[in-house]
């Protein structure tokens, strides 16, 4: 009869608890919030600078979610309030511009939404800033290499960038590849590989929806599902100014 040596008992106690702990973590990142809310009663709350985050149920952007440990794969900022409605400035499939709030949250999976705000309203000043910053990224191409320092946009450097020319806050964290697939060892590297040509880029920057969700300096209004009565229609003229959605 053998025996496990001790070194080799304390290396499964060590694996074991690593698989607990990602459970654990993945179990807390799509938990279902009980939340449920209005579609148009909730877009009446929203203020210019809220950061909304969906999530987008097709690829890949549900290996963004997975990779991430989130719920979450795709955000936008709000830009504008005077409206029949409120419109989400955002980097998309293929060009970055403005949606609708009703047409922004349609897109989530089962209406699921997360409004998330800095503590402070923004300022008359800090939203022209906004609107400037906004400005300048429509028409942009969609980055699918997600890359932090591209010509392009992708949804989180867009909310980021627009947000932090507004307000001189910085959301999110700033990580590379290795770093971020290090972390979420459940990850699909097969895909990513697959996604890169067989290449994934290890050193490239980029920054993630579920980072700028986790940052501190955001504090949360709304989490949950955002759901229209049975029967209702758009809340009002459908506002997208350039290009596609994703």
């Amino acid at each position: 009869m053998s025996y496990l040596s001790d070194s080799r008992i304390n290396r499964v106690v060590r694996l074991c608890g690593a698989l607990i702990a990602a459970a654990c973590m993945l179990g807390a990142a799509y938990a279902q919030p009980a939340a449920h809310a209005n579609l148009h009663e909730l877009g009446k709350q929203l203020a210019v600078g809220d950061v909304v985050f969906i999530r987008i149920p097709s690829q890949p952007f549900t290996q963004v979610s997975d990779t991430t440990s989130s719920w979450t794969n795709h955000v936008g900022i709000v830009s504008d309030v005077s409206g029949m409605e409120p419109v989400i400035a955002e980097s998309r499939v293929p060009l970055s511009g403005e949606t609708a709030w009703s047409d922004f949250v349609k897109r989530s999976e089962s209406g699921r939404v997360a409004v998330m705000r800095l503590s402070a309203p923004l300022a008359a000043g800090q939203q022209r800033k906004l609107k400037q910053a906004v400005a300048a990224r429509s028409g942009v191409l969609y980055d699918t290499g997600f890359d932090l320092h591209s010509p392009r946009q992708f949804c989180s450097r867009f909310v980021r960038e627009v947000l932090h020319e507004a307000t001189g806050v910085e959301i999110g964290e700033v990580e590379t590849f290795a770093t971020l697939l290090q972390r979420n060892p459940q990850a699909d590297q097969r895909f990513w590989r697959m996604w890169y040509f067989g290449d994934i880029p290890w050193q490239r920057e980029t920054v993630t929806p579920a980072s700028l969700l986790r940052d501190d300096r955001l504090v949360r209004h709304f989490d949950g599902y955002a759901e229209s009565p049975a029967g209702s229609h758009a809340l009002g003229k459908s506002h997208t100014k350039t290009g596609s959605t994703k």
